[in-house]
């Protein structure tokens, strides 16, 4: 397709066009890095190993640790708060109240 078949396109086609040009270039992409994963995998079994061993398991999100209660909320004893994050609003309520952090502490 040269410039002059680009000319006498509508703006419906040349649209279109464009995003079929960005779906085949993501589907390149994506067929590259299969390429070099495979590849990847390869050498590492050469030398005995597996992928994930080398980078891990394949997981790029970190798991925290489960918070631990730090406050109670002094009139219902199963609202607890860490201490992390936004306030809790019975714990607002309480300092507005005028209770200290230190009386709430477990």
């Amino acid at each position: 397709m040269n410039a002059r078949d680009l000319n006498n396109l509508s703006m419906a086609e040349l649209k279109q066009l464009q995003k079929d040009i960005a779906k085949a270039i993501a589907g390149f992409d994506d067929r590259q890095k299969s390429g070099v994963l495979a590849a990847l995998e390869e050498k590492a079994r050469e030398f005995g190993f597996k992928l994930t061993e080398l980078f891990g398991g394949g997981t790029t999100t970190k798991t925290r640790k489960p918070s631990v209660p730090k406050y109670r909320n002094p009139d219902d004893k199963t609202a607890t708060w860490s201490g992390r994050g936004r306030k809790p609003l019975w714990f607002s309520k309480a300092i507005a109240a005028g209770k200290s952090p230190s009386t709430m502490e477990i």
